[in-house]
């Protein structure tokens, strides 16, 4: 299966992954994404996520696949939630609110599932989930794909975790964009370990 979108350009040409060390130290966010992620692709990428740091092996996490028609369904959820929160939002508005999930061809939500643990706080349990989203974006890196995660008010909506049947214990910890890179990529800064680092 292939998750594609109008485009007609065929999925990543990288032939070999890069290194871990290479994807590490050369991952980027990219806005503008396009084309195809095949099964193999997002079958390894997932596979990267569930290696996250998990303290007493809780699993607390879980992952929407959102592609092809899915995609107008969550926009059309974004757009019900903005408009029942602000009842004055422009027709305009409310539209290109519902093109956001078109930006990619795949989204990947990754959620958060909290539990009561007497060793493992609630805080560690969204970090997990955080692990799982930057292990994917890592793995999509190193395979040629674009990725960008995004978060802002659709991320943390009840309606929109309603809609997408999140239970009362679940939260959006961001949704990962995925596709194939459409044009430059914005450069990466240098930054100096020094600055972030100290000796105690």
């Amino acid at each position: 299966m292939e998750y594609c979108s109008t485009d007609s350009k065929q999925g990543s040409d990288k032939e070999v992954p890069l290194d871990a060390l290479e994807a590490l130290h050369t991952r980027n966010s990219t806005a503008r994404l396009t084309g195809l992620v095949t099964q193999t692709a997002l079958q390894q990428i997932l596979e990267a996520g569930l290696r996250a740091p998990d303290h007493a092996q809780l699993r607390p996490w879980r992952v929407l696949i959102v592609a092809g028609e899915s995609r107008n369904k969550l926009g059309e959820l974004f757009a019900r939630a903005k408009l029942t929160h602000e009842p004055t939002q422009s027709t305009e508005q409310l539209e290109k609110l519902k093109l956001k999930p078109l930006r990619a061809p795949v989204i990947l939500i990754v959620v958060a599932c909290i539990t009561e643990h007497p060793k493992v706080p609630e805080v560690e349990q969204v970090l997990s989930a955080g692990a799982v989203a930057q292990n994917m974006l890592i793995a999509a890196h190193a395979l040629g794909l674009g990725a960008m995660w995004r978060t802002g008010s659709m991320a943390y909506d009840a309606i929109v975790n309603e809609g997408l049947g999140l239970a009362a214990n679940e939260q959006v910890v961001g949704y990962l964009y995925l596709g194939e890179i459409d044009g430059r990529q914005k450069p990466l800064p240098s930054l100096d370990v020094e600055a972030y680092v100290q000796h105690w």
